[in-house]
């Protein structure tokens, strides 16, 4: 039995099945339909006239929000400080978006009156999850409604018909073959020919970057300087973070720069694929890691690598809104505070190297660390760090032949 609610705010995408959602909202539970459509980087063409659609779809208003900066600011920044890299492949595009959506959501909810939250994720995927662990952590006295898991309409050509039944107006068509998600952090492709892991990705699966053997036979240099774990700096001009990764998303898809093809494990146990491009975050993480090999000791490197494995899979697995999040946060936080200095990146054909690395903070000497002549290091000093080192070896080789 359905619950009976008056107002619910349905996070709107403007596709085939948010379209969808509204009327059927309206037809199943007798409910006013606001609209929420969060900017967080996707085309123009997917934003172009998105709140008429939303309106002739049956919503009774529809608001947008430009969350661009939010979300790289205040998600993308603090999380690359971790170095978390999801089954080490995956810069988290889709992952981190839901979190400042599924917030903005709420706050919407709470200050119209909402009674109910809505999203359009399906039953088999992560997003379904990562909405509602949100949801409950924000404002867990909000029903929620997830329709793939209550309705009938099971394919494309179903929900075509439904809305055609309806007359309500939609570009969609039967022809789409390919889910694609994007943000200004990355875009995602899957389904399609991907569906089989045998096949080859072909170039209707990658939207962003050249293919490599179509990228510039010239290799191309790019300078990053980081504060504290942040790139500020492009090519020796100063930018905020969202401009940071605009620029280097073109520059990096210039290259082919940033393509993974991966079957990933989803939170609910199905492996998936998919084509991700994240151009501009492949080239902070490179120069990142330069920077933390200059500064971090080797104790430190290590607890940054456990701290970036575990926030890998809590940003995954959608709990943001979690005191591990934030307890995982602020060790990276911690971390980051010397990794500060910059880095000469060179671009080539699907590559990125860090060729230059310089930092007040670095721990490398090269007065230590010559194969030449030196007058720092005495040789002879680590005689007795070897015997220390290896005396529970010796002991036990002893007892073993006692």
């Amino acid at each position: 039995m359905m619950k009976k609610i008056k107002k619910v705010v349905l996070a709107y995408s403007g596709g085939l099945d948010t379209s969808a959602i509204i009327p059927w909202l309206k037809e199943n539970y007798k409910v006013d339909v606001v609209a929420f459509v969060a900017n967080i980087g996707q085309s123009e063409k997917d934003l172009k006239g998105i709140e008429k659609k939303a309106l002739e779809s049956g919503a009774s208003s529809c608001h947008l929000f430009d969350l661009k900066e939010e979300f790289i600011r205040d998600y993308v920044y603090p999380t690359l400080k971790s170095g978390a890299l999801y089954e080490g492949n995956y810069l988290l595009g889709t992952a981190l978006a839901r979190p400042i959506i599924a917030k903005k959501q709420v706050e919407l909810a709470l200050n119209i009156g909402a009674d109910a939250l809505c999203h359009g994720a399906t039953g088999k995927g992560n997003d379904q999850v990562r909405f509602e662990m949100a949801y409950a952590s924000l404002a867990p006295d909000l029903y929620v409604i997830a329709p793939w898991r209550e309705w009938n309409l099971h394919s494309r050509e179903s929900l075509l018909n439904y809305l055609q039944k309806r007359k309500i107006p939609i570009t969609a068509t039967l022809e789409k073959i390919y889910s694609k998600d994007e943000n200004t952090w990355h875009i995602s492709t899957e389904g399609g020919l991907l569906e089989d892991p045998w096949n080859e990705s072909n170039e209707d699966c990658w939207s962003w970057t050249v293919r490599p053997e179509e990228a510039p036979d010239t290799p191309e240099y790019v300078s990053l300087k980081l504060q504290s774990g942040c790139v500020y700096s492009v090519n020796n001009k100063k930018l905020n973070p969202l401009q940071c990764v605009e620029v280097l998303n073109k520059l990096g898809s210039k290259h082919a720069i940033g393509r993974i093809d991966i079957i990933e494990n989803r939170l609910i146990g199905i492996k998936s694929r998919g084509c991700y491009e994240t151009p501009g975050g492949t080239i902070i993480t490179t120069a990142m890691r330069a920077i933390e090999q200059l500064v971090l000791d080797r104790e430190s490197f290590q607890w940054r690598e456990k701290i970036g494995l575990k926030m890998a899979s809590v940003v995954y697995d959608g709990r943001w809104f979690s005191p591990i999040r934030r307890s995982l946060q602020a060790a990276a936080n911690e971390l980051s505070t010397e990794i500060t200095g910059e880095v000469i990146l060179k671009l080539y054909k699907g590559s990125v190297i860090a060729v230059q690395k310089k930092s007040s903070h670095a721990l490398y000497s090269q007065e230590y660390a010559t194969f030449g002549k030196d007058e720092v290091y005495n040789q002879s000093d680590a005689d007795g760090f070897i015997r220390l080192f290896s005396l529970s070896s010796r002991i036990r080789a002893k007892n073993k032949y006692r």
